[in-house]
């Protein structure tokens, strides 16, 4: 069902680049979704997945989904284009893998969905459903922030066996290099070898990169691919001292994302103070960041001269 393993691994390594998605008047706002999919090519990210937990996947329509999606692969040109498809219902999930296909994507993320707690063998026989019902390599999505469903590394395992599984992308791990190593080792000791391990949390990107990770699924990477790509060549080309610098410049980045309750509505704020997104992008209820807030974003994206 699926391309060959190795030809497959090659798409998840390296940068993917998770844009926001942009509404303005409670619709999604083609203009400024398109430009920043075209602004991710031309900055030669190595992948884009549009509709993850950054691209409020969980507060759109089918059909809105359907559109960003068509939109991603019409304005990345070569760059490979990976879609969420996460839903509560499993037909729903299938009916978003099928809005994936029709729209030319490389791969599908799927995060397992709930309102009321899953179970091992829930998530495994979503998983199971999903890899059956497409020719689309699979990233496994975990995300327990906003899931609320911890993965075990046995369910890795267990997913990372059934055809189509093509990466898994884990949540942040320690900073300490030792803790890190051994964290992706444990990944790795229990998934084939073409299944590629992706680092999330992008505080601990360059960590996880040091560590073996093959894949950075970068939050920031969506509206600030430089600078997320200097992390990630550099841990690629084995100057792990320069991305975990690189990163430690951007610590003031990384405490903002701690203060306000994860990277969102800090991203979304930036997004915005660079005229990436229209004024309050955000998917009601959420909000987004308070003027007093938004201030001290843009002081920090000035401080650290990401503006220009």
């Amino acid at each position: 069902m699926t391309a060959d393993p190795p030809t497959t691994a090659s798409l998840f390594t390296g940068l993917s680049a998770f844009p926001l998605t942009p509404l303005a008047d409670d619709r999604l706002d083609e203009r400024s979704f398109a430009r920043q999919i075209e602004r991710l090519a031309g900055a030669g990210v190595d992948s884009i997945t549009v509709l993850g937990s950054t691209g409020s996947y969980a507060y759109l329509t089918s059909g809105e989904r359907a559109r960003a999606a068509a939109l991603a692969v019409a304005n990345a040109g070569t760059t490979p284009v990976f879609v969420g498809v996460g839903a509560l219902r499993t037909s729903q999930v299938l009916a978003n893998v099928c809005s994936a296909e029709d729209a030319g994507a490389r791969g599908i993320l799927l995060a397992p969905m709930t309102y009321q707690p899953l179970t091992a063998d829930d998530v495994y026989g979503l998983f199971g459903t999903v890899a059956e019902a497409t020719e689309l390599p699979v990233i496994v999505y975990d995300n327990p922030g906003t899931t609320r469903f911890e993965f075990t590394t046995e369910l890795y395992g267990r997913i990372a066996e059934l055809p189509g599984i093509a990466s898994i992308k884990i949540p942040g791990v320690r900073a300490d290099p030792g803790e890190a190593r051994t964290r992706v080792d444990e990944i790795r000791a229990v998934v084939p070898g073409h299944v590629t391990i992706g680092v999330s949390g992008d505080a601990s990107a360059a960590a996880g990169l040091n560590a073996g990770c093959d894949t950075w699924y970068s939050v920031i990477g969506g509206t600030l691919p430089d600078v997320a790509l200097k992390i990630s060549r550099a841990a690629r080309e084995g100057r792990g001292a320069d991305a975990v610098a690189e990163s430690a410049r951007l610590a003031p980045l990384w405490g903002l994302f701690a203060e306000f309750g994860g990277s969102l509505r800090v991203v979304a704020a930036i997004a915005e103070h660079l005229g990436l997104a229209p004024e309050r992008c955000l998917p009601l209820p959420v909000q987004g960041l308070s003027e007093a807030q938004r201030s001290r974003v843009a002081d920090v994206v000035r401080d650290l001269g990401l503006d220009g």
